[in-house]
């Protein structure tokens, strides 16, 4: 911040005080084969966020690290994020994402006329959703209709992890209407 202020000043950028805010997290606890993962530091052992990043990929170590408030303890289980199954939020969300660009993929196929631009994107808030029944349709709609709000208290509160627990929320409303509705 100092650094940031010192050039605010020399340059005339009009870096506003304060700026960057931060949030520091409390230590993180790794867990792999059920096990704790010893750290040491008078031996030098201990696990870095490249070997996390390493060993489980990009996209999990930051979905991970970004699912629990920075005060709150957090165990790392390795395990769980290379697990290829619903247990696992990183994967679980990645799967929704998936069947989403399935289905939208097969309706471009279907009608290729009618091209998914951002012009048609606008208009989806404008269609007419009364054809829209069932519970899990409803259910899909109100979590999808939450984000704005949820976008902006978490922006306000500083929780990342209000998005992580958003997005797996959404992606059980979606897997839940999928496989009801056998798309």
């Amino acid at each position: 911040r100092a650094g940031l202020q010192a050039i605010s000043e020399s340059t005339r950028r009009g870096i506003p005080n304060g700026y960057p805010d931060y949030v520091l997290h409390k230590m993180v606890t790794v867990m792999r084969g059920g096990e704790e993962v010893k750290i040491s530091k008078r031996a030098g052992s201990y696990v870095t966020l490249r070997d996390l990043i390493d060993e489980v990929g990009r996209d999990a170590t930051r979905f991970f690290l970004v699912s629990r408030r920075a005060d709150s303890e957090f165990v790392f289980n390795i395990d769980l994020a290379k697990s290829q199954s619903e247990d696992n939020p990183v994967y679980y969300v990645q799967y929704a994402h998936a069947r989403i660009c399935s289905v939208l993929e097969q309706w471009r196929r279907d009608w290729p006329d009618e091209a998914l631009t951002e012009s048609r994107l606008g208009a989806v808030a404008e269609a007419d959703l009364s054809p829209l029944e069932s519970s899990r349709e409803l259910a899909l709609l109100q979590r999808l209709g939450d984000y704005p709000e949820m976008l902006d208290t978490a922006a306000r509160d500083y929780g990342p992890q209000q998005v992580a627990s958003y997005l797996r929320e959404l992606a059980g409303e979606f897997h839940s209407y999928y496989n009801a509705e056998r798309i």
